[in-house]
């Protein structure tokens, strides 16, 4: 099958492999921004097959997982309420609140439904005319089109009933905080096709020449993860920090302009707190003055909230790359798909839950590596 069986072969995987090992002679650590890509390189095992010393830390690209407490808790006390239907991805319904999730409140009696697109909750808004329809409006640049689209819609059409409640964060604000932090180890990075797809490659040239740091736009299959690893490993092994496309069959220099055009009509950009890693400046959007009538926030008064994170949950260590899940003493025991204490154990982005998924169940021992090196 096109674009799917040429990007599995196991002979091609095997040669890039062996040009990644050709090339290697020190230790190197690369962020994987995307939690796509931390699935494909957990399931196919793409981290033990590279040269020792090369490591991959897996990055906070799961905007499930990055989607602060407070929002969450919100978005529970909203759909809680009566005459309130709330609709949002399938990958939010067991994201853990302080006390329950979504899951929890459909069990209760609220509405909840599970949607496929953002418009489908248009489509409820106009066929419940009498509810409340709030869409859970999550996610990166690649959901934000449709997003933005949705609103949109529902102010050109008149629906008052309908209402979004908006946590969009930003990738390139994410690279900056990782690159500016004093405990940071990523010499090169992964950026996630998909959000280049929208956003073009050009929103990553300020930060190729601030940080020095070589950034190559990387797809989702394994042979395309393959590619990216190497292509950036030959940069920093040359010395060298570029701006690097190996995603060409959907990424060009500007990105989808209609999509970027929608988004800058509906969204403002805002500073934005990230689930266990803090505030990032100017690092989300939020529904601008134009469509202020349509922000669940403004329009559901519960500000009673009290958030409170467990204590055994270190997901805010993972989403920094400070450690692999299986180096949280939770994971696989109290915290688990069926009972998680952090979004990355159910989110089908989330690290814990690819490491969950495909049994990487032990810490591995110490392999005694030297030092990493400066990227500069």
């Amino acid at each position: 099958m096109k674009y799917l069986d040429e990007f599995h072969d196991p002979a091609l995987a095997r040669r890039l492999l062996d040009e990644i090992h050709a090339t290697v002679t020190r230790p190197w650590a690369l962020m994987e921004v995307c939690g796509g890509q931390t699935h494909t390189i957990i399931r196919n095992g793409i981290d033990q097959l590279l040269p020792d010393g090369v490591e991959m830390i897996h990055g906070p690209g799961c905007p499930v997982c990055v989607t602060p407490l407070e929002v969450i808790d919100r978005a529970l006390a909203i759909a809680a309420q009566p005459d309130v239907i709330f609709a949002s991805f399938g990958d939010m319904i067991r994201v853990p609140g302080s006390e329950k999730d979504l899951f929890r409140i459909k069990s209760e009696g609220g509405d909840i439904r599970v949607v496929y697109s953002p418009l489908d909750a248009v489509q409820i808004a106009r066929d419940n005319p009498e509810k409340q329809v709030v869409f859970f409006g999550i996610g990166f640049e690649t959901t934000a089109p449709a997003n933005a689209m949705t609103v949109y819609l529902a102010k050109k059409e008149g629906l008052r009933n309908f209402s979004m409640l908006v946590s969009h964060v930003l990738v390139p604000p994410a690279i900056s905080a990782i690159m500016d932090s004093p405990d940071r180890r990523v010499q090169g990075f992964l950026a996630a096709g998909h959000v280049c797809a929208v956003m073009g490659m050009r929103q990553y040239v300020p930060l190729v020449e601030r940080y020095r740091v070589p950034i190559v736009v990387t797809g989702f299959e394994p042979l395309d993860v393959l590619e990216g690893i190497r292509r950036t490993l030959a940069q920093l092994e040359a010395g060298r920090a570029e701006l690097d496309n190996a995603y060409p069959r959907a990424v060009t220099m500007e990105g989808n302009v209609a999509a970027q055009e929608m988004v800058l009509d509906v969204f403002d950009t805002t500073d934005r707190a990230w689930r266990g890693i803090g505030t990032i400046p100017a690092s989300g959007w939020r529904l601008s003055a134009r469509y202020a009538d349509f922000d669940a926030k403004q329009r559901f008064d519960v500000s009673a909230i009290r958030t409170e994170e467990s204590a055994l949950c270190r997901s805010g260590e993972v989403l920094q790359g400070l450690i692999k899940p299986h180096e949280c003493a939770a994971f696989g025991t109290s915290c688990t798909p069926r009972n998680p204490l952090g979004a990355p154990m159910v989110s089908s982005e989330g690290a814990c839950a690819a490491y969950y998924a495909f049994r990487r169940l032990r810490t591995p021992a110490a392999t005694g590596s030297a030092p990493l090196p400066s990227a500069t």
